[in-house]
């Protein structure tokens, strides 16, 4: 079977080669084993730096807004997801777009590795198709890939890629009936001060640095509200009532937008669950509303449209 790293190199050079992209966003090989890094190639000869693997997991959609040429990206199911809500909000378009899509058998999480191996040094990493071959100064251990996936990919649904204009590789076989909501459900579940008591021990872990907002490709507004002046919606410190309102907030923000990629999960150094919120948010408007952020360019958001049929308890 070719290796998609070679088919992705191969279609990008052809596609730099007859002038249809100025640009091919893809990944290269990170400096540290079982990373990857986001790379941007204008040239053919550059091709030879993109690579796919497990540890391909930044959504590079992050990285369209604002562009004037046009684009080829290389995007799993999830990052295909958040292009469509941003070619939905105009964004982006669709027409500038040239999206190589690559089926995704999930991310690998490296926290978990690191709790896994229990501060043993990584030297080396040779990923086969469901094994990790993982080498220190001392040991070498195969691992189980699957036993280390980031919890977003553990419960996706959207495994393949929803929009693409050429597909890498065989589409991956999704698994069917995974209740994607047992966490948020479980949550719900608890009283009413348990669930508070959750989410102060969660947000009282955040020092603002804001990497969670900055590696959301739906967070793009030109002045966040955390950062306005005038007026001054929340202060600047790491108090509770600060940390609370701009996590809270934000969640909101994304309500019908978010697509449980889990960018803003994988990005936050202390590693706070913030996918327990926007999980959440996300169910409440499936429920609601019936819809689902990125599926498709056709179901219009539903904070972008208005219907006599929507929910109006709150008016109550």
């Amino acid at each position: 079977m070719p290796d998609t790293s070679v088919m992705i190199r191969d279609t990008a050079k052809k596609l730099l080669d007859e002038k249809r992209v100025d640009l091919i966003i893809g990944f290269e090989r990170g400096t540290l084993p079982l990373r990857s890094t986001p790379c941007f190639v204008r040239r053919s000869e550059e091709t030879e730096r993109l690579i796919w693997n497990a540890s391909c997991e930044n959504n590079l959609a992050r990285y369209l807004r604002g562009r004037k040429e046009k684009v080829g990206i290389v995007a799993k199911g999830c990052d295909t997801r958040s292009i469509i809500s941003l070619i939905k909000e105009k964004q982006v378009a669709r027409e500038q777009l040239f999206i190589i899509g690559v089926p995704c058998h999930g991310m690998i999480d490296r926290r978990k590795i690191e709790a896994r191996f229990d501060g043993k040094e990584i030297l080396e990493a040779d990923e086969e198709t469901e094994r990790l071959i993982l080498k220190g100064s001392d040991f070498t251990e195969i691992v189980n890939k699957a036993e280390f996936l980031h919890n977003s990919c553990n419960i996706c649904s959207y495994k393949n890629p929803v929009i693409y204009d050429i597909l890498i590789g065989d589409r991956v076989e999704e698994e069917q009936g995974i209740d994607e909501y047992e966490e948020v459900k479980e949550f719900e579940a608890q009283p009413a001060d348990k669930r508070w008591q959750s989410f102060t021990n969660e947000v009282s872990k955040c020092i603002r640095c804001y990497a969670c907002r900055n590696a959301c490709p739906l967070c793009y507004c030109q002045e966040c509200f955390v950062d306005s002046p005038q007026p001054q919606w929340i202060g600047k410190t790491t108090n509770l009532s600060d940390t609370s309102i701009f996590h809270i907030v934000r969640a909101f923000h994304t309500a019908g937008r978010c697509v449980d990629c889990g960018a803003c999960d994988r990005a936050c150094p202390m590693g706070i669950d913030i996918r327990k919120l926007t999980k959440k948010i996300e169910r409440d408007v499936k429920e609601l509303f019936h819809y689902q952020a990125g599926v498709n360019l056709e179901d219009v958001p539903p904070l972008a449209a208005f219907s006599l049929d929507d929910p109006q308890q709150f008016i109550r």
